[in-house]
Protein backbone atom coordinates (compact mmCIF):
# COMPACT_ATOMS: atom_id res chain seq x y z
CA UNK A 1 0.00 0.00 0.00
CA UNK A 2 1.70 3.51 -1.05
CA UNK A 3 2.20 5.90 1.11
CA UNK A 4 0.52 8.93 0.74
CA UNK A 5 0.71 13.01 1.53
CA UNK A 6 -2.30 13.84 3.90
CA UNK A 7 -3.11 17.80 3.47
CA UNK A 8 -5.93 18.96 6.28
CA UNK A 9 -6.82 22.26 5.79
CA UNK A 10 -8.96 24.27 8.10
CA UNK A 11 -9.74 27.62 10.20
CA UNK A 12 -8.30 27.73 13.39
CA UNK A 13 -10.09 25.93 16.69
CA UNK A 14 -11.45 23.32 13.48
CA UNK A 15 -9.78 20.52 15.53
CA UNK A 16 -7.26 20.34 13.19
CA UNK A 17 -3.97 19.43 15.78
CA UNK A 18 -5.92 17.02 17.58
CA UNK A 19 -7.31 14.94 14.34
CA UNK A 20 -4.09 14.82 12.33
CA UNK A 21 -2.00 13.44 15.35
CA UNK A 22 -4.71 11.20 16.02
CA UNK A 23 -4.83 10.17 12.07
CA UNK A 24 -1.33 9.90 11.71
CA UNK A 25 -0.98 7.70 14.44
CA UNK A 26 -3.76 5.07 13.01
CA UNK A 27 -2.11 5.17 9.93
CA UNK A 28 1.54 4.71 10.83
CA UNK A 29 2.08 8.41 9.66
CA UNK A 30 4.75 11.23 10.38
CA UNK A 31 2.38 13.99 11.62
CA UNK A 32 3.85 17.88 10.70
CA UNK A 33 1.94 20.93 12.60
CA UNK A 34 2.72 23.52 10.06
CA UNK A 35 0.88 26.22 12.51
CA UNK A 36 3.16 25.18 15.16
CA UNK A 37 6.06 26.73 12.72
CA UNK A 38 4.28 29.79 12.23
CA UNK A 39 4.26 30.35 16.22
CA UNK A 40 7.50 29.14 16.64
CA UNK A 41 8.71 32.35 14.18
CA UNK A 42 5.92 34.52 15.82
CA UNK A 43 7.06 33.89 19.24
CA UNK A 44 10.66 34.70 18.24
CA UNK A 45 9.76 37.88 16.55
CA UNK A 46 7.82 39.28 19.88
CA UNK A 47 10.70 38.46 21.83
CA UNK A 48 12.40 40.31 20.10
CA UNK A 49 10.54 43.28 19.53
CA UNK A 50 10.44 43.60 15.97
CA UNK A 51 7.07 44.33 13.84
CA UNK A 52 5.44 41.40 12.43
CA UNK A 53 5.35 42.27 8.85
CA UNK A 54 7.76 42.22 6.40
CA UNK A 55 11.04 43.87 6.60
CA UNK A 56 14.75 43.58 7.05
CA UNK A 57 14.44 42.72 10.22
CA UNK A 58 12.13 39.85 9.59
CA UNK A 59 13.56 38.54 7.24
CA UNK A 60 17.28 38.70 9.16
CA UNK A 61 15.22 36.97 12.11
CA UNK A 62 13.73 34.16 9.21
CA UNK A 63 17.60 33.32 7.77
CA UNK A 64 18.88 32.85 11.16
CA UNK A 65 15.87 31.13 12.70
CA UNK A 66 16.15 27.08 13.28
CA UNK A 67 12.95 25.69 13.40
CA UNK A 68 12.46 22.01 14.12
CA UNK A 69 9.65 19.44 14.67
CA UNK A 70 10.22 16.14 16.83
CA UNK A 71 8.32 13.28 17.24
CA UNK A 72 8.66 11.66 20.76
CA UNK A 73 7.15 9.06 22.81
CA UNK A 74 5.39 12.39 24.43
CA UNK A 75 4.22 13.49 21.26
CA UNK A 76 5.21 16.33 18.82
CA UNK A 77 8.17 18.59 20.27
CA UNK A 78 8.23 22.50 18.88
CA UNK A 79 11.69 23.15 18.89
CA UNK A 80 12.81 27.18 18.09
CA UNK A 81 16.71 27.28 17.84
CA UNK A 82 17.52 24.18 20.63
CA UNK A 83 14.70 25.69 22.59
CA UNK A 84 11.61 23.58 23.53
CA UNK A 85 8.82 25.82 22.84
CA UNK A 86 5.92 22.80 22.53
CA UNK A 87 3.80 24.98 25.28
CA UNK A 88 4.70 28.44 24.94
CA UNK A 89 3.42 28.80 21.76
CA UNK A 90 0.00 27.31 22.77
CA UNK A 91 -1.39 30.65 23.32
CA UNK A 92 -3.73 33.36 22.41
CA UNK A 93 -1.45 35.65 21.97
CA UNK A 94 0.86 33.36 19.83
CA UNK A 95 -1.84 32.55 17.87
CA UNK A 96 -2.31 36.22 16.63
CA UNK A 97 0.98 36.21 16.10
CA UNK A 98 1.19 33.42 14.00
CA UNK A 99 -1.69 34.95 11.93
CA UNK A 100 0.69 37.82 11.45
CA UNK A 101 3.92 36.70 10.56
CA UNK A 102 1.83 33.61 8.36
CA UNK A 103 0.88 36.72 5.85
CA UNK A 104 4.62 37.90 5.12
CA UNK A 105 6.59 36.10 2.38
CA UNK A 106 9.68 36.07 3.84
CA UNK A 107 8.08 33.97 6.68
CA UNK A 108 6.47 31.26 4.09
CA UNK A 109 9.58 30.88 2.27
CA UNK A 110 11.64 30.25 4.48
CA UNK A 111 9.12 27.68 6.69
CA UNK A 112 7.19 26.51 2.62
CA UNK A 113 10.73 25.29 1.85
CA UNK A 114 11.16 23.15 5.25
CA UNK A 115 7.55 21.93 5.04
CA UNK A 116 7.96 20.30 1.48
CA UNK A 117 11.18 18.51 2.17
CA UNK A 118 9.53 16.87 5.43
CA UNK A 119 6.69 15.74 3.38
CA UNK A 120 8.10 14.96 0.07
CA UNK A 121 8.40 11.08 1.02
CA UNK A 122 5.13 10.43 1.72
CA UNK A 123 3.82 8.62 4.34
CA UNK A 124 2.72 12.15 6.49
CA UNK A 125 -0.22 14.11 8.09
CA UNK A 126 0.43 17.85 7.23
CA UNK A 127 -2.55 20.08 8.91
CA UNK A 128 -2.49 23.87 8.62
CA UNK A 129 -4.26 26.76 6.23
CA UNK A 130 -2.89 26.14 2.77
CA UNK A 131 -1.39 22.67 2.93
CA UNK A 132 -3.72 21.10 -0.14
CA UNK A 133 -4.00 24.86 -1.99
CA UNK A 134 0.17 25.28 -1.92
CA UNK A 135 2.59 23.38 -0.05
CA UNK A 136 1.25 20.75 -1.29
CA UNK A 137 -1.51 20.90 -4.08
CA UNK A 138 -0.33 17.26 -5.14
CA UNK A 139 -1.29 15.74 -1.98
CA UNK A 140 -2.59 12.19 -2.29
CA UNK A 141 -5.69 13.01 0.03
CA UNK A 142 -6.81 16.56 0.93
CA UNK A 143 -9.42 17.42 3.88
CA UNK A 144 -10.99 20.71 5.08
CA UNK A 145 -11.49 20.03 8.88
CA UNK A 146 -14.27 22.64 9.74
CA UNK A 147 -16.88 24.42 12.49
CA UNK A 148 -19.27 26.63 13.11
CA UNK A 149 -17.18 29.86 14.73
CA UNK A 150 -18.90 28.99 18.20
CA UNK A 151 -17.70 25.53 18.47
CA UNK A 152 -14.72 26.21 17.52
CA UNK A 153 -14.50 29.01 20.00
CA UNK A 154 -15.91 26.71 22.73
CA UNK A 155 -13.24 24.19 22.02
CA UNK A 156 -10.49 26.86 21.94
CA UNK A 157 -11.82 28.18 25.41
CA UNK A 158 -11.75 24.92 27.11
CA UNK A 159 -8.18 23.86 25.84
CA UNK A 160 -7.52 27.57 27.47
CA UNK A 161 -8.54 26.47 30.78
CA UNK A 162 -7.24 23.29 31.19
CA UNK A 163 -4.00 24.65 30.18
CA UNK A 164 -4.56 27.24 33.45
CA UNK A 165 -5.15 30.36 30.89
CA UNK A 166 -7.65 32.46 32.03
CA UNK A 167 -9.72 34.10 29.04
CA UNK A 168 -13.32 34.78 28.47
CA UNK A 169 -15.34 33.08 26.10
CA UNK A 170 -16.84 35.48 24.53
CA UNK A 171 -13.16 37.16 23.63
CA UNK A 172 -12.33 34.08 22.30
CA UNK A 173 -15.29 34.15 19.68
CA UNK A 174 -13.75 37.49 18.79
CA UNK A 175 -10.28 36.82 18.22
CA UNK A 176 -11.02 33.47 16.61
CA UNK A 177 -13.75 35.30 14.54
CA UNK A 178 -10.84 37.72 13.43
CA UNK A 179 -8.14 35.11 12.80
CA UNK A 180 -10.44 33.85 10.00
CA UNK A 181 -10.95 36.61 8.21
CA UNK A 182 -7.16 37.66 8.45
CA UNK A 183 -6.09 34.23 7.65
CA UNK A 184 -9.03 34.66 4.79
CA UNK A 185 -8.05 37.84 3.54
CA UNK A 186 -4.27 38.06 3.65
CA UNK A 187 -2.71 38.35 -0.14
CA UNK A 188 -0.58 35.48 -0.03
CA UNK A 189 -1.69 31.68 0.35
CA UNK A 190 -5.12 32.80 1.78
CA UNK A 191 -7.02 30.04 3.79
CA UNK A 192 -9.63 28.53 1.54
CA UNK A 193 -10.40 25.39 0.41
CA UNK A 194 -9.05 22.78 -2.59
CA UNK A 195 -10.98 22.25 -5.14
CA UNK A 196 -10.89 18.29 -4.71
CA UNK A 197 -10.99 18.68 -1.49
CA UNK A 198 -13.42 16.32 0.56
CA UNK A 199 -14.83 18.90 3.33
CA UNK A 200 -15.72 17.60 6.74
CA UNK A 201 -18.04 19.97 9.49
CA UNK A 202 -17.17 18.34 12.74
CA UNK A 203 -19.47 20.76 14.45
CA UNK A 204 -21.71 17.56 15.82
CA UNK A 205 -19.35 14.98 15.26
CA UNK A 206 -16.83 13.06 17.90
CA UNK A 207 -13.18 13.41 17.10
CA UNK A 208 -13.08 9.30 17.06
CA UNK A 209 -15.73 10.03 14.11
CA UNK A 210 -13.78 12.42 12.42
CA UNK A 211 -10.51 10.15 12.40
CA UNK A 212 -12.31 7.19 11.10
CA UNK A 213 -13.70 8.98 8.52
CA UNK A 214 -10.26 10.23 7.04
CA UNK A 215 -9.01 6.91 7.77
CA UNK A 216 -11.43 5.26 5.57
CA UNK A 217 -10.92 7.75 2.79
CA UNK A 218 -7.32 7.59 2.98
CA UNK A 219 -7.18 3.70 3.07
CA UNK A 220 -9.29 3.62 0.05
CA UNK A 221 -7.09 6.55 -1.84
CA UNK A 222 -4.11 4.34 -1.03
CA UNK A 223 -5.36 1.01 -1.55
CA UNK A 224 -5.87 2.01 -5.36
Amino acid sequence: MKKLIVAIDGPSGAGKSTVGKLLARELGYLYIDTGAMYRAIGLKAVREGLELKEGDALRALCARTEVRLVQDVVGLKVYLDNEDVSETIRTPDMGMAASAVSAQPCVRERLLQLQRRLGEGGGVVLEGRDIGTVVFPEAGVKFYLDANVEERARRRWMEFKEKGIETDLQKTIEEVSKRDYDDSHRDIAPLKKARDAVVVDSSGMGIKDVVTLMKTKVLEVAGN
